[in-house]
């Protein structure tokens, strides 16, 4: 891998690594839990505010975190 750039992975793993639970991340970010397993899943994704609020909440940069079944 060139650079030393973090892996890019999926918004529920973002999730685990920064340390949350589903019911407390989404508590966290003011949206229901279905919500946010929605978007896990890539059923839906969130808006580009909330995918940003979500990089800040869990620590992770938003050029390296996909959701679901497609990048934002």
């Amino acid at each position: 891998m060139e650079g030393n750039y973090p892996p890019k992975i999926s918004l529920a793993a973002a999730r685990v690594n920064a340390g949350f639970l589903q019911e407390v991340a989404a508590a966290k970010l003011r949206i229901n839990v279905a919500t946010l397993r929605s978007w896990e899943r890539g059923d839906t994704a969130p808006g580009y505010d909330k995918f940003m609020e979500i990089c800040k909440l869990y620590n992770y940069p938003e050029n390296f975190i996909f959701c679901g079944k497609r990048s934002l």
